[in-house]
């Protein structure tokens, strides 16, 4: 080992990090414009629709009302403290539409979606059906991931949606029915402090966060073979899908602040 070992090390890394930053980029270009390019077909849309959406619907209700439900709680006590429990409604409804339910919401597709979606891929082109696919001239991309991208952005929108619904329902099950908030002060509170921007700045990080989720869960098992921690093999599958759910996650947390910070 010289001197200029651990050097070279850093600049190897430093070069295939780039490499891979770049080839991630330039993928997400051509998936954007094959998800834009004639022509539509509604079935494989529709399939991922399926997949990526509706099941993911139990999940999404069942988070979505403890959480809910946690925020009544943890919401309940130092309102009341200061004898302002009618505003409890506001601080659930601002709380899920503004921040957790967008959040939550695609951790959870993460989770669900995101990891089957990178395992897929992956095992795709493990078994070289990617290059048969190629070798057929159908190009994998149009075939495979268009419908991916177009399901995931609109999905996670819709899911968040009803997020936020269970959500407050769960608040309004603690605060009402178990620490008699009034009805109408709940809702009132909840009317009056919740904004258009609001609404607007859980839609923007909804789609971002659906692309997010679909681009790096694509990205990782496109490109299985070229990682260095995966590499062929279910090994190299299981281990390329831990990393793109790790910075899938790591990716909406960054950006969810980005987004607050420019909309806030």
């Amino acid at each position: 080992m010289t001197f200029a070992t651990p050097f070279k090390k850093l600049g190897d890394q430093s070069l295939f990090f780039f490499e891979a930053v770049g080839r991630a980029g330039i993928f997400l270009l051509v998936c954007l414009i094959s998800m834009l390019k004639p022509p539509y077909k509604l079935h494989p849309i529709i399939r991922q629709l399926y997949f990526i959406g509706s099941r993911s619907g139990f999940v999404i209700l069942f988070t979505g009302l403890f959480t809910g439900m946690v925020l009544g709680l943890q919401g309940y006590y130092p309102l009341a403290k200061f004898g302002s429990e009618g505003l409890l409604g506001s601080a659930v409804a601002l709380s899920l539409i503004r921040e957790l339910g967008p959040v939550l919401t695609a951790l959870m597709v993460i989770g669900r979606a995101g990891s089957a979606i990178c395992a897929g891929i992956g095992i795709m082109r493990n078994s070289e059906q990617i290059d048969a696919l190629e070798c057929m001239a159908i190009d994998p991309i149009k075939y495979l991931l268009a419908p991916k991208f177009v399901a995931s952005i609109l999905s996670l929108p819709l899911l968040t949606f009803i997020f936020d619904i269970i959500g407050i329902i769960g608040g309004f099950l603690v605060g009402v029915a178990l620490f008699g908030v009034n009805q109408g002060t709940y809702f009132q509170g909840m009317y009056s402090s919740v904004q258009w921007i609001d609404i607007e700045m859980g839609i923007v990080k909804s789609l971002v966060f659906g692309l997010l989720i679909v681009w790096i869960a694509s990205a990782k098992g496109y490109f299985l073979h070229l990682e260095r921690s995966g590499g062929f093999g279910a090994e190299g599958v299981s281990r390329t899908t831990t990393d793109a759910v790790v910075i899938s996650s790591v990716s909406v947390l960054i950006w969810d602040y980005l987004i607050t910070a420019l909309m806030i």
